[in-house]
């Protein structure tokens, strides 16, 4: 049902966000999340038809003309970012479709649970794990695990989050980490596959190839299928970039539909301005005598 105060829009439960999610797949039409770092952003996304939004802390500084793997950094305090942009930002201007936050479950200064009560308090409709230390590898990726910071928290808050009526959709970058959240109890699996390619600040050769990005996003999805059959999959980042790449890498698994952040909010801010602009710089005076 819709806000039961308002009559329409968030926050919606969880059964309600994965009823509306299964209805567009039942029409045959891909499920696509859009991060919305700002209120503009927000709003015409919804008027674009997506089915999600998505709040992370990266969008503030992505929409700031920085890297999205900023919001990884110690740039800021992520969990208070999200939610201030939800407050003050998307949440005011979003009519009618979920709003999702992104939530920093490895917050050693949290108590998570009484955290996720404020997500839930403030009107969102579910959680997603960003900033995550699932795409972190290497020596640094074994401290954080090590020292009590690591994916495991994330999984813990997902659990959390599953008793607290909240849809979760959760990035994953391996298929033991798509274990985990399935058995958490997410309600949907975004394959993560890297930082997006293209624009002024996306990746170049830290980026691996469509048919890399196709096979990862299929051991993910068959992973967490082992343990739950009945979620929702979907794939992010890398070489999946525009409407055509979503289209390509969705003949070739079965996820069933993309999350877009860089590739909708920056890339569509970044084309559009410098063409209007360029266009705006096309204009000649025209001819005056000199008096």
């Amino acid at each position: 049902m819709p806000n039961p105060w308002t009559g329409k829009g968030n926050p919606y439960t969880r059964q309600e966000v994965r009823d509306r999610l299964r209805s567009t797949i039942e029409q045959q039409k891909a499920i696509i999340a859009a991060g919305a770092g700002t209120g503009i952003s927000a709003k015409f996304i919804e008027k674009g038809g997506a089915d999600l939004i998505i709040i992370y802390n990266s969008g503030r500084f992505r929409m700031s003309g920085h890297g999205s793997t900023a919001g990884l950094m110690a740039y800021g305090d992520a969990n208070a970012v999200a939610m201030e942009i939800g407050e003050f930002e998307v949440l005011p201007v979003v009519e009618e479709i979920p709003v999702i936050c992104g939530v920093h479950g490895s917050d050693p200064r949290r108590r998570m649970w009484h955290h996720l009560l404020k997500v839930k308090e403030m009107g969102f409709s579910g959680i997603n794990n960003f900033p995550t230390h699932s795409i972190v590898d290497g020596h640094f990726r074994q401290v954080l695990e090590e020292t009590g910071m690591g994916f495991e928290k994330e999984v813990e808050m997902v659990r959390l989050a599953s008793k607290m009526d909240l849809f979760s959709i959760v990035y994953v970058a391996h298929p033991e980490e798509a274990r985990q959240m399935a058995e958490a109890g997410a309600d949907a699996i975004i394959a993560h596959v890297g930082t997006t390619v293209g624009g002024s600040i996306g990746v170049v050769e830290a980026s691996c190839t469509m048919d890399d990005a196709i096979a990862r996003t299929t051991a993910i999805m068959e992973a967490a299928k082992e343990v739950n059959p009945d979620m929702f999959f979907l794939t992010h980042g890398g070489p999946i970039n525009t409407p055509d790449d979503v289209r390509e890498i969705l003949a070739a698994t079965e996820v069933h539909g993309f999350v877009g952040a860089s590739s909708l909010e920056r890339m569509g801010v970044e084309a559009s301005l410098t063409d209007l602009t360029r266009k705006f710089k096309e204009l000649t005076l025209p001819y005056r005598k000199n008096s």
